[in-house]
């Protein structure tokens, strides 16, 4: 499932989410690579000790975790420090899959990637998060503050950048579920789940899905 998530940063958490960032040191970004990836990746990651690298973090990654929209779609167990990258003209990221494990020194599972969007589109051109999904080729560039979530698993790419700087924050989340099939399964009854509580919260189809939406969640989590 690819999920847009809007609203993770307002506009006053953009500009300072911008100031920070403008201050920061970047190293290449291949040294947060695997293998595989670090053949074909091209581009800058905030410096774990720069200036302001923690104020980001709880800014991006606190935020994320208390959105609505993320926590019923991704069902988070552990969820990553944010990376920040960043994308100058000629830079870009080739086809590869997440590494399945990550973290040190405490491990997760990394089954579900979000990217958030810190630049504005009109800034740069080229830059498209390309995601190969079941239904096809996906090309997504969002305007700032929102984010796209999707399987880890998925291979895809950043397109190269032709003009102007493309910034993005990337979280990587360990799931309670840890099929995505039946994560889909689980948003789309949650979603459902909400509208009647809203609608008809005495209902005795309310409660008869609210005990469904439970006990699937019983069934499937893994802690």
């Amino acid at each position: 499932m690819l999920l847009r998530i809007e609203g993770i940063l307002s506009s006053s958490e953009l500009a300072r989410a911008r100031a920070l960032l403008g201050a920061a040191t970047y190293a290449d970004g291949k040294a947060s690579a695997g293998t595989w990836a670090r053949r074909v990746k091209n581009n800058l990651e905030l410096e774990a000790g720069s200036p302001g690298a923690d104020e980001l973090n709880r800014l991006v990654v606190g935020n994320l975790y208390r959105h609505a929209a993320f926590r019923s779609a991704v069902l988070p167990h552990r969820v990553s420090a944010a990376f920040f990258a960043r994308y100058t003209e000629g830079m870009s990221y080739g086809e590869h899959i997440d590494d399945p494990v990550m973290g040190e020194p405490q491990r997760y599972r990394s089954d579900v990637a979000v990217t958030v969007f810190i630049s504005d589109p009109a800034e740069y051109d080229g830059g498209e998060l390309v995601i190969q999904a079941a239904y096809g080729e996906q090309r997504i560039k969002l305007p700032p503050g929102h984010a796209i979530a999707y399987p880890a698993s998925s291979l895809h790419r950043v397109s190269e950048v032709t003009r102007g700087e493309r910034v993005v924050a990337v979280v990587w989340a360990q799931s309670l579920v840890r099929d995505p099939a039946r994560r889909e399964v689980l948003y789309d009854l949650d979603v459902a789940r909400q509208s009647l509580e809203r609608v008809t919260p005495d209902a005795q189809v309310t409660a008869r899905v609210q005990s469904a939406y439970a006990n699937l969640v019983r069934m499937w989590a893994e802690v």
